[in-house]
């Protein structure tokens, strides 16, 4: 028996091992293509979908020619609603906020922060120029109030009555913004001076399944293929041109671009002298701590390099300051580059946005002209017989003009020269062909002829 038993013990071993072999290659499959599902899109986009844009992208950029300016104008180019560390979700100091402005290219910033403890105070940010890039103080309010320029030293509060608030940011020489027009607002306040026609908040809110839906675009292509990842979250924005067109139709309302700039869409990880693992949200906000036994020190040291105090173990940010920045811009015209002449061209609607992340839309112009005058995008003048409404462009593209919100012209090129047949407030939306789809570029202020 004893031979027998010493017979047998070999062989049931390595029916187990074989087992084991089995089921660890069958798991190891399984794995396999579960991954592989779970990333099918993000693999397709790596393949096929992302080079291809981005190569549509170069193309359409190396085809740029300049615009002659005729209308006597200075362009700037800037972003509005944006965050600083004086926000609650937002780490971003001023200092940092510049060096994203410069690698974005921009002019100028409306900034928007949070108010604290109810309390908006225009004497806390930067205000003024700071090695070329010009900052405008603003905040954002209860019910989607969003001043921008109000003089230094006032102090606005949540609490306030709407009507009086509205009053106070006037009479104190600011301008009056509704944020977010997807929530309700009350668009009949006489003190308003616009709306966001675009919001990139908004889109990201729109998006099925939210930031869990680009976890697979964002391990695998965040390196390569930032750009193309963030535009995915773009929508044309139907709903806020009717809301704008409806608007116009019996006052002057400006139309601009909310960046809705954070930088607090990511994840990052620290190791603690605790022998914890943090992993914390952008915001910030501590999300989880994982203690580690001797097992998962091994595989974290394994995965994620040596486990010093206070290293940073993992990074992973969507929304980086100059991305939200590079996305859509808001362009003005004006003289000069300051606080007073942004904020004036603001209130007249000398102001077109141009998704600059896809290529660059400085350049692009929107004018009517006679024989008597030139007049642009926020400006109103008389319709005759001469009258001419033109759209210069940088880039190939596909003009649509609206009157009154409804398409009365369409055609391609780089110029477009059209007769207005009767008075109105024409406006023009502006089209690239990328890959065979013409797709949402510059959307400028309405011209009035009256």
């Amino acid at each position: 028996m004893k031979v027998m038993q010493g017979g047998y013990r070999p062989k049931s071993r390595l029916r187990w091992l074989r087992r084991l072999v089995k089921v660890a290659v069958f798991s190891s499959l399984l794995i396999l293509v579960a991954g592989a599902f779970w990333l099918r899109d993000a693999l397709y986009n790596h393949f096929v979908r992302y080079p291809k844009e981005a190569a549509a992208w170069q193309a359409i950029r190396a085809s740029r020619e300049p615009v002659a300016d005729h209308a006597g104008w200075n362009e700037y180019r800037g972003i509005l609603h944006s965050h600083s560390h004086f926000s609650h979700d937002s780490e971003m100091s001023f200092e940092n906020i510049q060096l994203a402005m410069t690698a974005a290219n921009l002019d100028f910033i409306c900034l928007s922060d949070h108010c604290v403890e109810g309390r908006a105070d225009f004497s806390w940010q930067w205000r003024g120029l700071r090695d070329g890039r010009l900052f405008i103080p603003g905040f954002e309010m209860n019910q989607g109030f969003m001043p921008f320029g109000v003089a230094a030293g006032v102090v606005l509060s949540n609490a306030t009555n709407r009507a009086v608030l509205a009053r106070q940011i006037v009479e104190n020489g600011g301008v009056l913004f509704y944020a977010h027009p997807e929530e309700p607002r009350d668009w009949e306040r006489p003190e308003l001076t616009g709306m966001e026609i675009y919001n990139l908040h908004a889109d990201f809110k729109q998006m099925l399944g939210g930031l869990s839906s680009l976890l697979p675009d964002l391990l695998l292509n965040l390196n390569r293929y930032p750009d193309q990842i963030y535009r995915r979250m773009f929508r044309r924005p139907v709903d806020f041109l009717r809301r704008w067109d409806e608007l116009n139709a019996t006052r002057h309302i400006t139309g601009i671009a909310g960046n809705d700039c954070h930088q607090n869409v990511g994840f990052r990880a620290y190791y603690q002298t605790n022998d914890t693992i943090r992993i914390e949200d952008t915001s910030p906000k501590t999300l989880r701590e994982i203690h580690l036994n001797s097992f998962t020190r091994l595989l974290a040291r394994a995965l994620l390099g040596p486990l010093e105090p206070d290293r940073t173990l993992f990074h992973i940010q969507l929304d980086p300051y100059e991305r939200s920045a590079r996305f859509v811009n808001t362009h003005v015209l004006t003289h000069e580059l300051s606080e007073t002449a942004v904020l004036d061209a603001l209130r007249a609607g000398r102001v077109f946005i141009g998704f600059d992340m896809v290529a660059d839309s400085s350049g692009f112009r929107w004018f009517a002209r006679d024989v008597s005058r030139t007049i642009v995008m926020g400006e109103a003048g008389l319709l005759t017989d001469s009258t001419r409404l033109h759209a210069l462009s940088p880039l190939p593209c596909r003009f649509t003009i609206l009157r009154d919100g409804k398409e009365v012209h369409q055609a391609e090129g780089r110029s477009l020269e059209w007769r207005a047949p009767v008075k109105g407030k024409y406006r023009v939306e502006v089209e690239l062909k990328i890959r065979e789809e013409w797709t949402p570029w510059v959307y400028a202020n309405p011209i009035e002829l009256r």
